[in-house]
């Protein structure tokens, strides 16, 4: 399945795509794609619904973050051992966990804002993991379980503030729409190996991230598994799971976003988004 939220920002309603792309109102069946709806047997219970039979949603809305509710955005750095080479970087003998503010979080489409005092806003095309049920402690054997589905992320990020200020990264990564999340969420049944999906980045037009997700370091199964070793992960929980090379702090010279440029990103299987950056 392929499920989302349509409508005006804080007017979302809950989506399902039919066979021919097109949104059905899930509305009547569930209140969002958030907390007990990811569970596993409510999942079940949505895939027995025909989406034939439901309501029809005429024209282009806008489409909402995908998942509502996030409780816990958690960001893995440098997960990408070609990424990690074009920024100079060692790669880590553990996952680098960061936190992005969940109030980061917009739909896939909506304008993003370059902060006040920005000179390196950057972009990375990122797999997104939904959590479906609670994981505690529990194994790589068992991590996939856990696994609701897979969407795509823009893991905005102003360098300045992640890596030349004090402090952690989390403050380069949590301004305001710095989280594009979607179009929709993508069952995990639905996806044969979610290390093995083309991604891809265009600025402008141009291409500039050109990956696949078979190059991560830390897979999604030893990534579900390493996080619940220290935190609980729950329903609706996002892990961004890191970007391919091909990001502006790698070029030579560096390149940055301004206000006027549209970035444009798919994964293979999860949809595409397209965000015009504004200067806040």
């Amino acid at each position: 399945m392929k499920l989302l939220h349509y409508g005006p920002l804080g007017q979302e309603k809950p989506g399902m795509l039919d066979k021919d792309g097109r949104i059905r109102d899930l509305s009547g069946k569930v209140a969002n794609i958030a907390g007990s709806t990811l569970l596993p047997e409510s999942l079940d219970a949505l895939r027995a619904i025909d989406p034939m039979t439901l309501p029809l949603i005429e024209g282009n809305p806008r489409l909402g973050a995908c998942v509502a509710g996030t409780g816990k955005f958690i960001c893995i750095g440098l997960n990408y051992s070609d990424h990690a080479a074009e920024t100079g970087a060692t790669v880590p003998p553990e996952p680098i966990i960061f936190m992005k503010a969940t109030s980061a979080i917009v739909g896939p489409n909506d304008p993003v804002e370059i902060p006040r005092g920005s000179l390196k806003t950057d972009w990375e095309v990122e797999l997104g993991v939904v959590i479906g049920k609670t994981a505690k402690y529990v194994s790589e054997a068992e991590a996939m379980d856990y696994v609701a589905g897979y969407c795509a992320i823009n893991d905005v990020s102003e360098r300045a503030f992640q890596a030349e200020r004090q402090g952690q990264w989390t403050k380069g990564k949590s301004c305001d729409t710095f989280g594009p999340t979607g179009p929709w969420l993508v069952t995990a049944d639905e996806i044969d190996d979610p290390q093995n999906l083309k991604m891809h980045l265009e600025v402008n037009g141009r291409k500039f991230q050109d990956g696949s997700t078979k190059t991560m370091i830390y897979g999604v199964r030893y990534l579900v598994s390493y996080l619940s070793q220290f935190m609980s992960l729950l329903p609706g929980d996002i892990i961004s799971t890191g970007t391919p090379p091909g990001v502006g702090l790698g070029q030579k010279p560096n390149i940055f976003l301004k206000a006027g440029d549209v970035v444009t990103l798919g994964i293979e299987g999860l949809g595409m988004q397209r965000q015009e950056f504004y200067q806040g």
